[in-house]
């Protein structure tokens, strides 16, 4: 596609960024050469940008950088000449917009907004050239350097240097509050901030704390020491942030305890990672009058399915239930009801309640506190499919032939009465045959015993077409009665968690497909194809095991850089003026080599049982793309699906609450139709006839639908970051719950398993409970006795020198005592002990 008819976010702030005045739409379209089509979408693209706070509006439909210098009034604003208008701006390729992502040793990466095709990785930001930058923040950075060992034309690794912060990720920082002789200031439980705050004398109180102050008549702010405040865990909104060398600046606005109170480790995290935790009064008081008991008003215009013994299946700890599920075998195949909560009904679209929910983006589950996307009312309420009290559903009623071919679908608004809140090891045990189990569900006990059958029906079709299943163990923490921890244990998958997940994923399908058929805009659920590099990276470790994806092309080729030379290896005593020789790049032998879902299943069924089973799983899954939403079917790559969606979680994901209502405004409009829709080619060819079709909706979305492309690529965006923040907030209190555990078993030695080496050490996993940690080099090299190195070709660490060498590698058993806990990352070290 040619420059005038795309361009990104990129673009637009790299144009108001060089822009010597506030530009209006029309300016900046001619300065990026827009066509009529693109024009009409650079106004959604530049709403889309204020919300972000990137870019300001001014009087007169004129557009800035945010926090960008105003004009002073002696500047004129040139008038621009139809020669100028019609000149493209001059794009810096050396410029590039991204997030931050800051090292703890003090270093950072920009990682861009739109993939570049000449870097190798994401710039490298030297401790030096961060500037007032902090982890997080959107910034605009320039390339300053480059590899130069690569191909000619090849993508290479840069450094860079932050030239402008454009968004602030911390307005609020958790840490520790400290009286200092000059200041007070408060360390932050995140170390990859730098930057430490400074309170000004009197604003470390909080309103609480002023009025203690006031009724004791204690000492002046510059003098007062309160015993409460002083090494206490704070939370502080920054008032100015770090500028030309000057820290930053905040006030206490919340006193959370002092470190090592019960529970919390929960609240410090809730705030380190920014997620919404309190409910406003408008949302609570909605929530309140949107819960009421399902009448004949809500029933009707329903399909009603109360007289079926339709049933949740839910871990023991679950509090919402989303999904029930009834199964029918029939002479020519099988009936699947999957009925979902219907979300959509009880949250109105832009009303408070979804503002929150989309804020939330999905909720949050630590081991001992949930923070849910909806208020309780709801999603442990009346969205909540309780049994035996009416709940509204949306309804997915699959018809398959024997071998679980989805022969027909159909979807509908729904009523249900759920007859029973089974578990997963309820389900197990009574398809297992256990006879109490059996007596207690005797009325269900065939319908278990169906659904088990058609989930391994279903299996089996999923397993021919290619879909992976790692089946990785989870940590699962277990509590006493007052809450204290006493143990961590791999979770433990048995057939009803199998059969929920395949009827979850035949009715995820089920709605991609129809939606996609009728062409109307909506979320998708997208798994890419995994990246060429690091196939090969997993390849060669794949190798060391004896084993390979047995991928056609998939090696490695080397590529002699024509007029590049570097040293040669050196030897002892050898100094300048040594031979040089010609400089050599390795690469990827194809980077359109043909890898599909396939190769990774066959090698996942090759390893099954195995010891090397649990590595190289892991190994497999990092070599993979993370999954996230978008607006095109890019299909789901280790699902090996063409096209799938999330719409079976509404209480606890927005993006499945954005599908509920494209699908309920499908079946409201049976007979509107997007051309894209009738179309069997792929998603590239949809997106053009789109983008053609521009004139019925400004975001190019066909003109059907409740949602606008444009909108739909916002909240995909929102989501996909939402879910990785959450993911993010909930491994790292696992991490802390384990440190805390094995503070109480330092000393202890553990049977272990080498499961990743670094060149700082290596990671094992405890056989004997669930816990992961750090060999570290230094550690290794007092065992040894010698120096150790990492040696990169077969991934080893290798201690000494000719008959007096040890070596660790991957999958080797180790025997491992705990030595001490790592208090900035919270992770355990441990120490060889033979």
């Amino acid at each position: 596609m040619s420059r005038t008819e795309t361009f990104t976010e990129e673009d637009v702030l790299n144009f108001l960024g060089h822009a010597r005045h506030p530009a209006s739409v029309r300016e900046i379209a001619s300065g990026l050469s827009l066509k009529h089509a693109a024009r009409r979408v650079l106004a959604s693209v530049l709403s889309r940008l204020k919300r972000q706070r990137l870019v300001e509006e001014l009087r007169g439909g004129q557009y800035r950088l945010a926090g960008a210098r105003p004009e002073s009034r002696s500047e004129t604003k040139p008038t621009p000449t139809p020669d100028s208008q019609a000149k493209p701006a001059k794009r810096d390729p050396n410029l590039l917009t991204g997030r931050l992502v800051a090292h703890r040793d003090g270093y950072g990466f920009v990682v861009p907004d739109s993939p570049r095709t000449d870097l190798d990785g994401d710039l490298f930001i030297p401790p030096d050239q961060l500037g007032d930058a902090m982890h997080g923040d959107r910034v605009v950075a320039r390339i300053e350097r480059r590899d130069t060992r690569h191909a000619p034309g090849s993508p290479t690794r840069a450094e860079g240097r932050i030239v402008k912060v454009l968004g602030r990720a911390h307005p609020t920082v958790v840490g520790l509050f400290h009286y200092g002789h000059r200041s007070n200031f408060v360390t932050p439980y995140e170390s990859r901030l730098h930057h430490e705050i400074v309170i000004p004398p009197g604003e470390e109180l909080t309103p609480e704390l002023l009025a203690k102050h006031k009724a004791e008549k204690l000492p002046k702010p510059q003098s007062l020491r309160l015993p409460e405040l002083d090494g206490a865990v704070v939370n502080v909104e920054i008032t100015r942030f770090p500028r030309a060398g000057v820290p930053a600046v905040g006030r206490v606005i919340e006193v959370l305890g002092k470190p090592g109170e019960f529970g919390l480790d929960v609240e410090i995290l809730i705030r380190k990672h920014h997620l919404p935790h309190r409910f406003p009064d408008d949302v609570l008081e909605q929530a309140r009058q949107a819960a009421r008991p399902v009448g004949n008003a809500e029933r009707e215009d329903r399909r009603d399915f109360r007289h079926l013994p339709i049933v949740t299946i839910d871990g023991e700890t679950a509090r919402d239930f989303d999904d029930a599920v009834y199964v029918e075998r029939r002479p020519e195949g099988w009936h699947l009801q999957v009925h979902i909560a219907d979300v959509a009904h009880y949250v109105a679209r832009d009303s408070p309640l979804d503002r929150e929910a989309r804020l939330r983006g999905t909720s949050v589950y630590f081991p001992d506190r949930a923070v849910p996307m909806l208020p309780e009312e709801l999603s442990n309420g009346m969205c909540s499919l309780n049994p035996h009290e009416d709940r509204l559903v949306m309804s997915v009623l699959l018809e398959l032939d024997h071998h679980g071919e989805v022969k027909d679908a159909e979807f509908t608004p729904g009523v249900i009465r759920s007859a029973e809140r089974m578990t997963y090891t309820a389900v197990n045990q009574v398809i297992e045959g256990d006879p109490v189990a059996t007596s207690r569900y005797a009325a269900l006990a065939g319908r278990f015993r169906d659904m088990r059958d058609l989930a391994l029906i279903l299996n089996a079709r999923r397993t021919r077409r290619g879909s992976m299943d790692f089946d990785l163990p989870e940590r699962v923490l277990s509590f006493d009665a007052e809450g204290r921890m006493t143990g961590i244990v791999r979770s433990e998958r048995n057939i009803a968690h199998r059969l929920i997940e395949e009827f979850m994923l035949a009715a995820n399908q089920a709605v991609a497909n129809y939606l996609e058929l009728r062409g109307v805009p909506s979320l998708h659920r997208v798994h890419e194809k995994p990246d060429p590099k690091k196939v090969l990276e997993f390849e060669e470790l794949a190798h060391a095991f004896g084993y390979t994806l047995g991928v056609p092309g998939l090696s490695e080729k080397s590529i002699t850089v024509r007029h590049g030379r570097v040293a040669a290896p050196g030897r002892t005593g050898r100094g300048a003026g040594a031979r040089e020789r010609p400089m050599v790049v390795r690469l990827p032998s194809s980077e359109n080599f043909q890898i599909t879902p396939q190769h990774y299943q066959r090698l996942t069924q090759k390893i099954a049982g195995k010891p090397e089973e649990r590595i190289l799983s892991y190994l497999m899954l990092r070599s993979l793309k993370q999954a996230r939403y978008a607006v095109e079917p890019l299909g789901h790559f280790a699902l090996a699906f063409d096209q799938y969606t999330h719409f079976t979680s509404p209480i606890r994901r927005y993006p499945d609450l954005i599908v509920h209502r494209a699908l309920k405004w499908a079946l409201a409009h049976p007979d509107a139709r997007s051309k894209q829709g009738s179309h069997p080619d792929g998603h590239a060819e949809r997106k053009a006839r789109r983008e053609q079709s521009g004139a019925a909706h400004p975001d190019g979305g066909g003109g059907i639908g409740p949602y606008s492309q444009g909108e739909l690529a916002a909240i995909a965006v929102e989501s996909s970051e939402s879910e990785r923040r959450a993911d993010t907030a909930e491994r790292e209190l696992m991490d802390w719950k384990t440190a805390q555990f094995m503070e109480q078993h330092l000393g202890d030695e553990y049977d272990a398993l080498v499961i990743s080496v670094q060149k700082f050490g290596f990671f094992v996993e405890l056989t004997e409970i669930f816990v992961e940690g750090l060999v570290p080099i230094n550690r290794l090299e007092e065992e040894a006795g010698a120096h150790c190195l990492y040696r990169e070709r077969d991934h080893a660490i290798v201690c000494g020198r000719g008959g007096h060498t040890r070596i660790w590698k991957l999958g080797d058993r180790v025997r491992v005592r705990a030595e001490r806990i790592d208090p900035m990352r919270h992770r355990v070290e441990f120490a060889l002990t033979t």
